[in-house]
């Protein structure tokens, strides 16, 4: 395929941009290089230099290191975490139909964005993150999302063009949360990500308001304000969204995942809630198969739970990890899960057995990432 050039990209985008209009599907990249299944990526967060670690899952379910490579930027850590540097889900995304990696270098105020090929990685781009430490970024079709933690917290916009991305200012919002250098850990927004049909924009905000923001979003960009919904003492961290659409929500606050309905309107309405028993709930994700996995950094586990078509949840069992649980990632074909363990910047992997339950089938240590986040899985 022929490889677009930035300043074709730029030249291409500039009309796109100027008319506040995404491109379609199907002019997403020139050059997309797939992830090859059992290929894994890790972030290090570490803020000499981050670096992307890649694997390749072995016969057995393991890891075997497969690369490093420099994202160009550093990685960043928020007052009084340990295990957390960064406190947020998100920050590392892999846009599988674009064949692109998308990294947050929170102690450089950039992102960098890597073509994928297997289990190796071409950097092709480092751009400002339109704000101050992002912590996570979200993905869907030709829009890029940036959530940046200081400043306020501000999500920033990006269209993607050639592999490529080319910022919308009139995206930027501001958050108005107050945070700065100084703000701790749990003060910080947790993440940002689309609603499944990518009609919609969430970022949770933990302890710095205690609430779910909603943007409705379209091809002129999200709306001027978002819905919010206060849950107060809840501190809404990580999410995903369960086999039924529902929005799966780790509350900090009270040890639990919580499912909710999100009305066209961009309200949540409560549709079941699940004790973990554990503690610092705070990530969690979904399998294809319909389980969904909390991690609980301060309990050093990972939760097991289900969900049903009406949004109750169910706690189905807890396994052990390493210490500091914190991001993890289901592989493509449902089969493992990648879990990081800040404490010794740890990669813990888990066979998915039939219902759910996971039996561990190996564990690396990823260099330079104690107190890392971001993993995805293909």
């Amino acid at each position: 395929m022929k490889r677009i050039s930035k300043a074709a990209a730029v030249a291409a985008a500039g009309a796109a941009a100027a008319a506040l209009s995404a491109l379609p599907a199907s002019a997403s990249t020139a050059q997309a290089w797939p992830g090859r299944a059992g290929a894994v990526f890790v972030q290090t967060d570490n803020t000499a230099g981050n670096t992307i670690v890649a694997y390749t899952r072995t016969g057995a379910g393991g890891l075997q290191q497969a690369g490093t490579y420099p994202t160009g930027g550093n990685g960043g850590q928020l007052a009084g975490s340990v295990v957390d540097h960064l406190s947020s889900e998100g920050s590392l995304a892999y846009d599988q139909r674009a064949g692109l990696l998308y990294a947050v270098n929170a102690g450089s105020n950039t992102i960098t964005v890597f073509r994928v090929r297997g289990d190796r990685l071409i950097r092709s781009e480092v751009i400002s993150s339109g704000g101050q430490f992002p912590v996570s970024i979200a993905v869907h079709g030709n829009q890029v999302f940036v959530l940046n933690a200081w400043g306020g917290a501000s999500v920033a916009g990006f269209l993607q063009v050639g592999g490529y991305l080319i910022p919308v200012p009139s995206w930027t919002r501001d958050l108005g949360l107050g945070t700065s250098p100084s703000t701790v850990f749990t003060g910080t927004p947790g993440q940002i990500g689309f609603t499944p049909g990518g009609s919609q924009l969430v970022v949770t905000t933990k302890n710095a308001a205690d609430t779910v923001d909603v943007f409705s979003d379209g091809p002129f960009g999200p709306s001027a304000e978002p819905t919010v919904t206060s849950l107060p003492g809840a501190v809404p961290f990580g999410f995903t969204f369960d086999q039924y659409g529902h929005l799966a929500l780790a509350e900090t606050g009270t040890g639990a995942i919580a499912t909710f309905a999100i009305a066209p309107d961009g309200t949540l309405a409560l549709l079941g809630t699940a004790a973990t028993g554990q503690a610092a709930t705070c990530w969690i994700t979904a399998a294809p198969h319909g389980a969904l996995y909390a991690s609980n950094a301060g309990s050093g586990t990972e939760s097991t739970l289900s969900t049903e078509p009406d949004g109750a949840v169910t706690l189905q069992g807890t396994t052990p990890t390493d210490a500091g649980t914190v991001d993890a990632a289901v592989s493509s074909d449902g089969q493992y899960l990648y879990v990081q363990a800040g404490g010794a910047g740890n990669v813990d992997a888990y066979r998915i057995n039939p219902g759910g339950s996971l039996t561990e089938t190996g564990s690396v240590t990823v260099p330079g990432a104690v107190g890392g986040e971001g993993i995805v899985a293909s």
